[in-house]
């Protein structure tokens, strides 16, 4: 193979081949199909709300669905990258970055999860995994329970 035509990793890249690198980078990071079917089933329910949003203007991380009104957070977590416990497998190859990858993403799904409770919103989360029409309720519910608010005396 000419030298030219020969995949060199950029420098400091994480990939291991060219190939991994072209699969790791069309791995959606919003969009993905539980997103989108949660998302419609939601809105189906007469509900509105920012998609891929930051629920808190000052930090940098954005949850799947916002619902400013009524500060809830949805969070649709897909099972590789923040190690669902039923379905997590460690990789085979190159272990020891991904697994510590998805030991940081646990980990900052806590501080997320931990900051937006302080700042008095609801944090839903769900696994790609969880039936869509289960999820979509209970956000609905949330949403409108936190609408209405507590009754009045």
């Amino acid at each position: 193979m000419p030298e030219e035509l020969a995949w060199v990793a950029p420098e400091g890249s994480w990939a291991s081949s060219a190939a991994r690198r072209r699969n790791m980078q069309a791995i959606r990071s919003r969009d993905t199909t539980p997103e989108k079917l949660i998302r419609r089933l939601v809105h189906a329910r007469g509900l509105r709300y920012r998609v891929a949003a930051r629920p808190l203007p000052d930090l940098r991380r954005t949850a799947d669905l916002v619902f400013r009104p009524t500060k809830v957070a949805v969070f649709i977590d897909g099972c590789y990258w923040h190690g669902c416990p039923e379905h997590y497998v460690p990789p085979r190859t190159n272990s020891g970055y991904w697994s510590e990858k998805v030991f940081r993403n646990i980990e900052r799904d806590r501080d997320t999860d931990r900051r937006l409770r302080e700042a008095g919103w609801l944090v839903l989360r769900f696994w790609e995994h969880d039936p869509s029409d289960s999820c979509a309720q209970k956000i609905a519910d949330a949403v409108i329970s936190r609408r209405t608010g507590p009754p009045g005396p």
